[in-house]
């Protein structure tokens, strides 16, 4: 069954609940990240000066209630030289990038970089192939986060991606009691070992920071995770699931868009990674 989904519910739904999950973070994360964020163009763009990681200075959700253009990309990037931010990515599905996009893309001094996949699917077929598969993770346990293991719930989330505790897993734990999330964990003969939230914006649901501790992965953890959440957007009405994950290249395998796939989910896009970097003659 193929699902359509318009770019533009797909683009905001990941664009809503990036923004949410930066600027609900503890103002002292903030402070200490250097986070800043702003509307531009319908779309949302957000700093963090101080990320080692250079994965959370992202601008995107654009193309919807306006066109992209050479002005809306330059006060894009006027914004990004205003907070000193190193560097970011904009992020614009393809059915939403200008003519002139090349044109822009030298002006501003952006390159092109890897790619991510957009994944959509109903939640009815979600649920129905998770109740298909039926076959239960090996030790493996899923259920509802409950609020006293917020800490240990975000320091999951960002070891399972490999970036630094500090601060980062305050920043995600702040999520788990914030209005609109709904986070599930994975545990492990009683250690929590992988995680996965989700999003809920209208009929939507954003899948949001799914992974599990290297020593976990094989067991079903992930799908696992998967159709917990899937469950849980079908109880609270949510009509479309939207996630996203890199896109695979030539010899490699990508274990989380497989797994969706294997849950009903269908690439809608491939949606390049456009680099930008703050020129150090601008210093």
């Amino acid at each position: 069954m193929t699902t359509v989904v318009q770019p533009s519910v797909a683009e905001q739904s990941e664009a809503e609940a990036l923004h949410r999950f930066q600027t609900e973070a503890p103002e002292s994360v903030r402070t200490a990240l250097g986070m800043t964020a702003t509307r531009i163009g319908g779309g949302v763009v957000l700093s963090m000066r101080e990320d080692s990681t250079h994965f959370w200075s992202k601008a995107l959700g654009f193309g919807v209630t306006a066109p992209v253009t050479a002005r809306l990309v330059a006060e894009v990037c006027d914004f990004y030289r205003a907070a000193r931010t190193p560097q970011a990515t904009l992020q614009i599905a393809p059915a939403f990038l200008p003519e002139d996009w090349p044109e822009i893309c030298a002006r501003e001094g952006i390159v092109r970089g890897s790619s991510s996949v957009k994944l959509v699917c109903t939640t009815d077929e979600a649920v129905a192939r998770a109740d298909a598969l039926a076959v239960p993770p090996a030790g493996i346990r899923v259920a509802p986060l409950a609020a006293e293991h917020a800490l240990e719930w975000g320091t999951v989330m960002v070891r399972a991606f490999g970036a630094p505790v500090e601060h980062y897993a305050e920043m995600g734990a702040a999520t788990v009691t914030r209005p609109g999330w709904h986070p599930y964990g994975a545990w492990l003969d009683g250690e929590l070992v992988g995680t996965g939230t989700l999003f809920v914006r209208g009929d939507t649901a954003q899948f949001f920071a799914g992974g599990v501790l290297p020593h976990a992965r094989g067991r079903g953890g992930q799908t696992a995770l998967l159709a917990a959440r899937a469950r849980a957007a079908r109880q609270l009405g949510c009509r479309v699931l939207v996630a996203e994950t890199g896109a695979e290249t030539p010899g490699t395998h990508n274990s989380s868009l497989h797994n969706m796939l294997r849950l009903g989910f269908q690439a809608a896009y491939e949606r390049p990674n456009w680099s930008w970097r703050f020129a150090l003659d601008e210093n």
